[in-house]
C-alpha cells in the first residue's frame, strides 16, 4: 500500500477513536465509531484475496448494524430524556440497546460469531489492530454510560468466556484461535465492568500488551497454522522459547501478569456475593488454557523434520523489527510483582 495512503488511514483511526474519547454527545461517538470502521476496511482488503474481501464485507456489515442500533439507541434516549449527553442514560431501553450494540462492535458473546470468520481472513498486522485498538472507542462508550442491567452485563460476560474457551479447543488455525482468546477476556472485562470499572480499563491494558506479543511473535515465525509452528525453532529460537511464557501468561497462570487482572477480577466478584460466577468464570479459564497449551507443546516440543534447510534460517540476520516485541514480552512475563501498586493506582 501506498505510506501515503497508509498514513492518512491510520490518522483516520486515530482521530475516529480520540473523537469518541473525547466525545460526550452521542452524534459525535457514534461519528467516531464510523470514522474508524470505515478507516480500517482499505487496510483488511489491501491484499485482494478473496478471503480478505469476504472478511472486510462481513466486518463492515456487522459494525454498520451496530452502528444503526446504537444511533437508535440514542435517538430513542434523546426522544424520552431531551438530552443528547452520554450521562443521561437512566431509561432501561436505550441503556440496553447501546450496551448491545456495543456488544456486536466489539464481539462479545452471543454475539461473536463474526469475529472468527473476520480475523482469520486478514493477515496478522491488521488483525491485531483489530483485536486492540478496534475495541478503544465502544469500551470507552461502555466505561462512560456504566450500564444499569446488571444480569444484562454479567450474562455477556459468562456467555463470552465460555464461549471463547469452548470455541478454541478444536482449531487448528492460530487466527481463530487469537479471535476467540479476545472473545474470552472481553468476557473478563465485561463481568466486572459495573463493578469495578477500573479494574476493567487494568485488564483491557494487559490484554492488549500480551496479545501484542503473540500476534507480533506469529508473525516474525510467519505461521498461521498450529502445524507450521513446528518449523519455528529454526526460524527464531529465542521467541520460541518465550512464546509459551506469553501463552500461559494469556491463559492467567502465576507467576505471570495475566495472573494479575483475573485474580482481581475473581476477588471483586466474590466481595459482589457472586461467588457461582466466579467459579464458573474461573473453570472457563482452563479451557482456554488447554489451547494456550496445545499451542506451546506445538512450537516448544515437536520439532520439525531437522534437514539441512530447516537449519540455515536462524544463522541469517532478520529484517524483522523486535524491539517492540522485547518490551511487551517482558511486560507480559513480569508485572506481577507490582500488583501492590496498580491497585493503589487503581484505588485512588
Amino acid at each position: 500500500m501506498n505510506p501515503y495512503i497508509l498514513t492518512i488511514l491510520l490518522f483516520a483511526m486515530g482521530l475516529g477513536t480520540t473523537i469518541t474519547f473525547a466525545s460526550s454527545h452521542w452524534l459525535l461517538a457514534w461519528m467516531g465509531l464510523e470514522i474508524n470502521t470505515l478507516a480500517i476496511l482499505p487496510l483488511m482488503c489491501q491484499s485482494h484475496h478473496p478471503r480478505a474481501v469476504e472478511a472486510t464485507i462481513k466486518y463492515f456489515l456487522t459494525q454498520a448494524t451496530a452502528a444503526a442500533m446504537l444511533l437508535f439507541a440514542s435517538i430513542t434516549n434523546a426522544w424520552i430524556t431531551g438530552q443528547w449527553n452520554l450521562e443521561f442514560m437512566s431509561y432501561s431501553l436505550p441503556t440496553t440497546l447501546v450496551t448491545v450494540a456495543l456488544a456486536l462492535k466489539i464481539g462479545l458473546a452471543p454475539l461473536h460469531a463474526w469475529m472468527p470468520e473476520v480475523l482469520q481472513g486478514l493477515d496478522l498486522t491488521t488483525g491485531l489492530i483489530l483485536s486492540t485498538w478496534q475495541k478503544l472507542a465502544p469500551f470507552c462508550l461502555l466505561l462512560q454510560i456504566n450500564p444499569s442491567n446488571t444480569s444484562l452485563l454479567l450474562i455477556l460476560g459468562l456467555a463470552s468466556t465460555l464461549v471463547g474457551g469452548w470455541g478454541g479447543l478444536n482449531q487448528n488455525q492460530l487466527r481463530k484461535i487469537l479471535a476467540y482468546s479476545s472473545i474470552a477476556h472481553l468476557g473478563w472485562m465485561i463481568l466486572v465492568l459495573q463493578f469495578f470499572p477500573s479494574l476493567t480499563l487494568l485488564t483491557l491494558l494487559m490484554y492488549f500488551v500480551m496479545t501484542f506479543s503473540l500476534f507480533i511473535s506469529f508473525k516474525v515465525n510467519n505461521s498461521t497454522t498450529i502445524n507450521s509452528l513446528s518449523m519455528s525453532w529454526s526460524k527464531a529460537p529465542i521467541i520460541s522459547s518465550m512464546v509459551p511464557f506469553i501463552l500461559l501468561s494469556l491463559g492467567g497462570l502465576p507467576p505471570l501478569s495475566g495472573f494479575m487482572p483475573k485474580w482481581l477480577i475473581l476477588q471483586e466478584l466474590t466481595k459482589q456475593s457472586l461467588a457461582p460466577l466466579a467459579t464458573l468464570a474461573a473453570l472457563s479459564a482452563l479451557l482456554s488454557l488447554y489451547f494456550y497449551l496445545r499451542i506451546s507443546y506445538a512450537m516448544t516440543l515437536t520439532m520439525s523434520p531437522n534437514i539441512l534447510l530447516n537449519a540455515l534460517p536462524w544463522r541469517l540476520p532478520s529484517n524483522q523489527h523486535t524491539l517492540p516485541l522485547a518490551i511487551t514480552t517482558s511486560l507480559t512475563i513480569c508485572l506481577l510483582p507490582l500488583t501492590p501498586a496498580i491497585i493503589t493506582l487503581l484505588t485512588l
